[in-house]
């Protein structure tokens, strides 16, 4: 069984990891576009596109699902991915996970990208999911992009201007970009201490299998693991070595629990809208 993952780069690798180790069994094909990243500054029809080419190719090669794990795609087109592929494949996108910081009862901060921060469709998820609770929306540019080259010194910066601009009460952060649990450590340490952060890929992986009806999934194989950039075959980008979780993934390993998931870190353990 394969599932095949989309997004313009590494934003991919967290969600990747939590399914090689959920389900090592299964075959991933990862699907990133190096030649239109990043997707967080393009327009609506160009992530659209981007998206519905690598989707076709994915199916073409025998996908039996396809998870977004992206926020801007998910944003923009996951609705016309589902009109065009579902029921006969599933379709899963990634939801910040609002709904799992409100319910701690807390002040909340949503780092994302523009695009994501400006969209109406975050506007709605935090009006339907935030529980009264305050909600500061903290635009992070470049933060992504420099998390797809493994600069960390650009990432670092970007987070410093980013926890600059949080309000010192928001003491949940809620990871609104899939490339931002990469660098999860750094950012804790840019907050003050006792904040907590929340991401969405534990459970989009988890809501993965539910859709493919893998509740017990077997750990006796090793699955492959193919990369295209762009429609090419190669391999994951050079910044990807760069993270513990994507080395493992090169080495087509197993990822251990432990190098997905911080001890000050909180996936959503409730299963994503999309």
């Amino acid at each position: 069984m394969m599932v095949a993952l989309i997004d313009s780069g590494l934003g991919l690798l967290s969600t990747t990891g939590w399914l090689r180790h959920l389900a090592p069994e299964l075959d991933l094909l990862l699907l990133l576009d190096p030649d239109g990243a990043p997707w967080g500054s393009r327009t609506a029809p160009f992530v659209t596109d981007r998206l519905f080419s690598a989707a076709q190719v994915a199916v073409q090669r025998g996908a039996d699902a396809l998870v977004v794990p992206c926020n801007t795609a998910t944003v923009t087109a996951i609705d016309a991915l589902r009109e065009s592929f579902e029921p006969r494949v599933p379709v899963i996108g990634t939801v910040p996970a609002v709904k799992s910081a409100a319910a701690a009862g807390r002040a909340i901060a949503v780092w994302a990208t523009v695009r994501t921060t400006a969209s109406d469709y975050q506007a709605r998820l935090i009006a339907d999911f935030a529980n009264g609770r305050p909600v500061a929306r903290i635009a992070c540019p470049g933060l992504a992009e420099a998390i797809d080259h493994g600069d960390t010194a650009a990432a670092t910066e970007a987070i410093a201007d980013a926890a600059g601009r949080t309000p010192r009460n928001c003491d949940s952060v809620v990871l609104g970009c899939t490339h931002y649990p990469l660098m999860a450590p750094e950012i804790l340490r840019s907050l003050p201490t006792g904040t907590t952060l929340y991401d969405s890929a534990e459970a989009v992986a988890r809501q993965t299998l539910r859709r493919l009806d893998r509740a017990t999934p077997s750990h006796g194989t090793t699955g492959a693991i193919d990369v295209l950039l762009s429609g090419r075959h190669g391999d994951l980008p050079a910044g990807a070595h760069s993270y513990p979780v994507g080395r493992a993934l090169a080495a087509a390993a197993r990822v251990p629990r432990d190098i997905l998931m911080t001890a000050a870190t909180r996936a959503s353990m409730n299963a994503p809208a999309f």
